[in-house]
């Protein structure tokens, strides 16, 4: 998918407030927590993150997303690190407190069982992940996502993907969500949040 294309429009793709997801688990994060915010689009979650007092980093591999993101954070007064990258192309040896990856489900399961690894050694011991995108059903709803049920979340994929973490919380669940004209409606829902092992 041509993502920077997608981004380039003068409104914002998925809207400029917050996931809720984001919203409600935020409570988890330590105050002044190190965040690292992946394929964050157009800023949203970044911007939410840094007015809660969070030092964020966020990257995304759309130039247009990343110009409208600096742009989000710069009307809110917020600083957020905004870097242009890929995944693969990520420095991920620089730990932090916690990672935030919100509706990331263009990686085929090989792709983000790989991902994954790459997350989970990016956080620091006793560190935290903040998951969210949808279910398998969400191809049938067509309010958003890829068409591909594989690159979806399950429960039981993401405590296998983390076997031995601490979650603090997990649900599957349907839910109307309005971000955006890309995200809108009634859609299927999966949320993680999860302890890495250590202190």
């Amino acid at each position: 998918m041509d993502w920077d294309s997608r981004y380039a429009r003068e409104d914002y793709l998925f809207g400029q407030a917050p996931a809720a997801f984001l919203v409600a688990q935020a409570h988890h994060l330590p105050p002044g927590a190190r965040v690292l915010s992946v394929a964050d689009g157009e800023g949203r979650n970044a911007v939410h993150l840094a007015r809660l007092g969070h030092r964020v980093t966020a990257f995304d591999i759309s130039p247009n997303a990343i110009a409208k993101a600096r742009a989000l954070a710069a009307e809110a007064e917020v600083e957020v690190a905004f870097q242009v990258s890929t995944l693969e192309a990520w420095d991920w040896s620089e730990p932090v407190d916690a990672l935030v990856a919100v509706f990331i489900q263009f990686l085929p399961p090989a792709a983000r069982e790989a991902a994954f690894a790459r997350f989970a050694a990016a956080i620091r011991p006793g560190g935290l992940l903040l998951l969210h995108g949808y279910a398998p059903r969400q191809v049938g709803y067509g309010t958003g996502g890829p068409k591909a049920a594989e690159n979806m979340y399950t429960e039981a994929l993401l405590a296998e993907a983390f076997a031995g973490w601490e979650i603090l919380d997990s649900a599957d669940y349907d839910a109307e969500i309005e971000e955006g004209t890309a995200h809108s409606g009634r859609s299927a829902l999966v949320d993680f949040v999860a302890r890495k092992p250590g202190h």
